[in-house]
This record gives C-alpha cells, sequence and structure tokens, in this order.
C-alpha cells in the first residue's frame, strides 16, 4: 500500500513538474531571452516548444497507464447521457475555438515566415472576440475540464485531472496577465463582459435584457 501512494505521489510530481516546465518555456521572459539572444531563431520558438511537449508527456503518459486500476467511478446507467454531453460539448468547444484562432500559429508553423511577432489571440493578432469567444474567453481550456472529467476514474486518474484542472486555472490567470499586457484596456474591457470559462456573464446578460 506504501508504494502504491508513493507512485501516485511521483505521479502528482511529475505532472506537475511537466505542467510547469511547460509555463515556464512560454513565459514572457523566457520569450523575451530568446527573442533578444536569437533573434533569427526565434522564429521556430513555437514549433520547438511544441515538439518538445509532446515527445517530454510520452514518459510522463507511459508512467500513468502503468498504474491503471480498476475504476472508482464509472459514467454508467442514466450517467452515460452526462458523459455524451461532456464529451460533445469539449468537441464542440474546441471546434468553435478553432474558427477563431489560428491553428498553424498554434502549432509554430505560421511564425516561420513572420518577420512581426504579436501575441493576439487570433490570426490577425488583433484582440478577437467574435464567435465562442463573445461567450467565454478560453473555450478551449473549458473543453479541457470536459473532456478531462468525462472518462472513468481511478486513482490516477484522479491524480491526473486534478493536477491538470490545477494548472489550467493558474496558467489561465497567467495567460491573463500577458493579454491584459498586450492589450492594455481593451482586455480589461472584455473581462468584465465576458467569463473566463463557462457563459456566466453572456446568461446573465440575456436574463436582464429577456
Amino acid at each position: 500500500m506504501e508504494n502504491r501512494w508513493f507512485a501516485y505521489l511521483l505521479l502528482a510530481v511529475m505532472w506537475t513538474a511537466y505542467c510547469a516546465i511547460h509555463s515556464l518555456l512560454i513565459s514572457p521572459s523566457v520569450l523575451r531571452g530568446v527573442r533578444n539572444r536569437y533573434p533569427a531563431g526565434y522564429r521556430y520558438h513555437r514549433l520547438c516548444f511544441n515538439i518538445f511537449s509532446i515527445l517530454s508527456l510520452v514518459p510522463v503518459v507511459v508512467y500513468t497507464l502503468n498504474l491503471k486500476t480498476p475504476a472508482l467511478f464509472s459514467w454508467e446507467g442514466p450517467l452515460r447521457g452526462l458523459q455524451v454531453l461532456f464529451i460533445l460539448t469539449g468537441i464542440v468547444l474546441i471546434a468553435a475555438g478553432a474558427l477563431n484562432y489560428d491553428f498553424r500559429e498554434f502549432l509554430g508553423l505560421a511564425q516561420i515566415r513572420k518577420t512581426d511577432f504579436g501575441q493576439g489571440i487570433g490570426a490577425d493578432c488583433e484582440l478577437n472576440t467574435t464567435g465562442i469567444l463573445s461567450l467565454v474567453r478560453h473555450p478551449w481550456y473549458t473543453a479541457v475540464f470536459f473532456l478531462l472529467w468525462a472518462r472513468d476514474l481511478d486513482h490516477a486518474a484522479i491524480v491526473v485531472n486534478t493536477v491538470l484542472t490545477v494548472y489550467v486555472i493558474l496558467g489561465t490567470r497567467l495567460e491573463e496577465r500577458k493579454l491584459v499586457a498586450t492589450f492594455g484596456s481593451a482586455y480589461c474591457d472584455y473581462q468584465k463582459k465576458v467569463s473566463m470559462f463557462f457563459p456566466i456573464k453572456w446568461l446573465k446578460s440575456k436574463i436582464v435584457h429577456d
């Protein structure tokens, strides 16, 4: 039993370390350092970051799968419909977000041809508040919540989901600081009108107007 709990502790440490390194490599200080020291190679940073993120994720996932045990919680019976709803919601949010985000920029391919590097969330590096972004500010992160918790849960899954949920929340707050620094008062006004993960402010506005 002690070995099993140590394994779960190590699992939490591994995922936390992965998330911390992930955030560090795209932090403003690291990006400025790379851009200042390697201006010609800066355009490849995002692509290299994505490749490193995938490769470094492999051992963490393998270790996680080795800890798989019978589920403590399964989406069965009437709950199966809720599980399907969670999965479909996640897929719809990803698809809707893809209409607003530049996927080539997300992958790091668009930057290779760029000479000017903005920090926008749209393809034109301007603040985009249309489509799904008029309902929530971070639809892809909301999708992560739904998809993470839509699976059957054993001890390992609970540990991983908890770490990733906390990471997404904290990481989003850090990203919000960068967006405020980039867009200034325009993003602050956007924050006041649109909720971060769930369309609470949008729903309130509809109720008040109706």
